[in-house]
């Protein structure tokens, strides 16, 4: 069976003619826009591409199936929004790890205030998040954003708050001097491969601090747990519903100033019009 997934990413491939231009529009790798596509081939049962050729090529048959898929795609986008706009029906709504706790209490809130909305919670990381907003299988996500502020054409974007990087310790760690602190100390870092993990990689590079690496961890809690207990210290955004300022086992240490910042926003379709549910949920997280 085919997705509407698998649908853009055709579009993609025959607007740009080209699998790694599409993977590119798509936010997916060269390889998974090949399987996609020989996926949709199977479901379909035709050979949308023409394989012998050095450069992607429709076949006729291909051609007619993107036709039909551009008028498809015309028509989910123009569906038109419930004539009022209001706080009711099925949503489907992502977050980043550090975010999703923050998003369960405002959509608790908000379901009971709203008991006629329906909402599923997912999570997973800001690429992740925003593919899957753009195909159509998520309404809206929260989401970090990227350091070049690059997104795809049909996605909205809205600022929600900032979080300043700041070295976080145990209280066990003596002194104030966080270039000295970083020297010393084992060193917890962020993955690199997702947004927060470059904006710290970046402020780090930037104060010239090459920190003593002990462990790179893909979870913020995991690692203020650790830090916690002692085991290292990091540089993390202060999280904006985390109150580590009042944990009796945590110092947060200030890196320069004005301080380097992570921002999250909330990214949805340019064609979804629930803009009251948005609207209610950015205030609420803000």
């Amino acid at each position: 069976m085919f997705s509407l997934r698998m649908l853009r990413t055709l579009q993609a491939v025959a607007r740009s003619g080209s699998f790694a231009l599409a993977a590119e529009k798509t936010a997916l790798t060269q390889a998974a826009v090949s399987l996609q596509m020989r996926a949709l081939e199977e479901a379909l049962g035709r050979q949308i591409f023409d394989r012998r050729a050095r450069q992607v090529a429709l076949t006729r048959e291909g051609r007619d199936v993107c036709a039909k898929v551009e008028r498809i795609l015309e028509l989910i986008d123009e569906l038109p929004a419930r004539a009022e706009d209001t706080i009711r029906g099925s949503v489907i709504v992502g977050a980043v790890v550090s975010v999703i706790g923050a998003l369960s209490l405002a959509v608790a809130h908000l379901k009971t205030e709203h008991p006629e909305l329906e909402v599923r919670l997912t999570s997973a990381r800001s690429a992740e998040l925003a593919q899957l907003v753009e195909a159509g299988e998520v309404d809206l996500a929260v989401v970090v954003g990227n350091a070049d502020g690059t997104l795809h054409e049909s996605l909205s974007w809205t600022p929600l708050y900032e979080e300043p990087l700041m070295l976080v310790t145990s209280r066990a760690t003596a002194g104030s001097d966080a270039r000295r602190i970083l020297r010393e100390r084992s060193f917890l870092r962020f993955d690199r491969r997702v947004p927060t993990g470059v904006v710290i990689d970046e402020a780090l590079r930037t104060l010239g601090i090459k920190p003593q690496e002990h462990l790179e961890l893909n979870s913020i809690e995991t690692i203020v747990s650790l830090v916690r207990n002692d085991v290292g210290v990091s540089v993390l955004p202060v999280l904006h519903n985390g109150n580590w300022h009042e944990d009796a086992n945590l110092r947060l240490i200030p890196l320069c100033n004005p301080p380097f910042m992570r921002t999250v926003g909330m990214i949805h379709r340019k064609s979804n019009k629930r803009t009251l549910l948005f609207t209610t949920l950015a205030e609420m997280l803000r």
